[in-house]
């Protein structure tokens, strides 16, 4: 059974850091790629950051670039999300999610996707002014 559980989400003042954890279960994060999103209020679902979990090949969207670090822990099946100089615009309930159709090697494709297979039931992060 596939199962996601995001964590270290919080208030924050705007250009401080958080750093979120997604850890993953039932699936080995070796052969597939985890994606980061976030959605916030009133608007779509977007894509952050996706990493392989088998070569650490990683994408990231522009808004994420310079200021968000993805990694991951392939010992602890955990994906982390480091993102410092927070802005409110940052604010959103992020999310981790995992398609198991795609290879470890479609990473940018999962972060293209809109309908990933599974998802954790997010984290939400808000960053003040």
């Amino acid at each position: 059974q596939v199962q996601l559980v995001e964590s270290g989400g919080g208030l924050v003042q705007a250009g401080g850091s958080l750093r979120l954890s997604c850890a993953a279960s039932g699936f080995t994060l070796d052969d597939y790629s985890i994606a980061w999103f976030r959605q916030a209020p009133g608007e779509e679902r977007e894509a952050v950051s996706c990493i392989s979990g088998s070569n650490g090949g990683t994408y990231y969207v522009d808004s994420a670039k310079g200021r968000f670090t993805i990694s991951r822990d392939n010992a602890k099946n955990t994906v982390y999300l480091q993102m410092n100089s927070l802005k409110p615009e940052d604010t959103a309930v992020y999310y981790c999610g995992t398609d198991l159709r795609l290879t470890s090697l479609q990473y940018r494709d999962l972060c293209n996707y809109k309908y990933l297979e599974f998802w954790g039931q997010g984290t939400l992060v808000t960053v003040s002014s």
